[in-house]
């Protein structure tokens, strides 16, 4: 077991800090060599390559050694700032608690907030304009056209999925599991998940942490980006690689969030009922408002109590 344990570790160690890494200070070696004169000349690079091999710190083994160790353990380095910064990447991409970030970045969130609801507001209403259209035609004994109906929803969607509550889409787009749940059943999805994933089948669990970690390499990926922009000072191709970077991420981005989102959607309604039997409450039929709320109930912590009146004020 230790040695299987041991195996796991030293692949993600290499997969997820070493090779990325070992990669940037490539690319950062080239860009010291070219420079902005020569970006692409190969014959310079060689050169430089060759002039750095045959030092006479490279010529020996205990140097070879040496430089060897300092390349992993430089590759290490920039691995674990891809991951901490990527974490920061992730907070802003999901903004969980932006209402309590600092004044300024609470201010920007605010504005980008209210300017996606204004755009979600005028897309949800031309959709609903859309089904109320299909409603009377269906009422009617005909049948309209879904094009333009399926086309209101994807463009409300693109926004948001339900109205924005967060200035980016990965944020509302996890969100929505959150409303519709409430919306749906009562269920809130905060009080629910930690006893919810405590009896999902292994299988389930599997599928929401992949998804999870998924997500969390897409943001890394945009950390790596943003290290790669100061290279563009030596060498100006490196600007390209961060835009690269930074678009592949993004889109990697929003793709692993909504299926995040999916999966812990699909798993609350999949076996909520399976948690209300293990808690004894056995609702009969399909979750309803009044089941929804009973559970709710059921699993929210009771407040503190009142403090007595004679409770001495710490301070005074």
């Amino acid at each position: 077991m230790l040695a299987e344990l041991g195996k796991n570790l030293a692949e993600r160690w290499l997969s997820l800090l070493v090779l990325p890494g070992t990669l940037y200070l490539a690319v950062a070696a080239s860009a010291r060599a070219l420079g902005q004169g020569h970006p692409f000349d190969l014959q310079r690079l060689t050169s430089q390559i060759t002039e750095w091999a045959n030092a006479p710190a490279a010529d020996t083994a205990g140097g070879q050694v040496v430089l060897l160790a300092a390349v992993l353990a430089g590759a290490a380095a920039l691995g674990l700032v891809a991951q901490a910064l990527g974490s920061l990447v992730e907070q802003l991409h999901l903004a969980v608690d932006w209402r309590a970030w600092p004044a300024g970045a609470r201010r920007l969130s605010h504005r980008a907030t209210a300017w996606r609801q204004t755009r979600w507001g005028t897309a949800a209403e031309d959709w609903h304009r859309h089904r109320d259209e299909a409603a009377v035609a269906r009422a009617s004994g005909s049948r309209v056209d879904p094009a333009a109906r399926y086309a209101a929803r994807a463009a409300m969607t693109r926004i948001s999925p339900e109205r924005p509550d967060r200035p980016t889409w990965s944020g509302d787009r996890i969100h929505a599991v959150a409303v519709r749940l409430e919306r749906d059943y009562h269920l809130d999805l905060a009080a629910l998940w930690p006893h919810l994933w405590l009896i999902l089948p292994d299988t389930t669990r599997t599928e929401i942490i992949a998804a999870r970690q998924a997500l969390t390499r897409a943001t890394t990926l945009t950390a790596w980006a943003l290290l790669y922009l100061p290279l563009a000072a030596w060498w100006w191709p490196a600007t390209a690689i961060t835009a690269v970077l930074a678009f592949t991420s993004w889109r990697r981005t929003r793709t692993a969030a909504d299926t995040y989102a999916t999966l812990l959607e699909a798993a609350a309604r999949l076996h909520t009922r399976d948690l209300a039997d293990h808690l004894g409450l056995d609702p009969v039929g399909p979750l309803t408002h009044e089941s929804g709320d009973n559970l709710t109930r059921h699993l929210t912590t009771s407040p503190p109590p009142r403090p007595p009146d004679d409770t001495p004020v710490i301070g005074t």
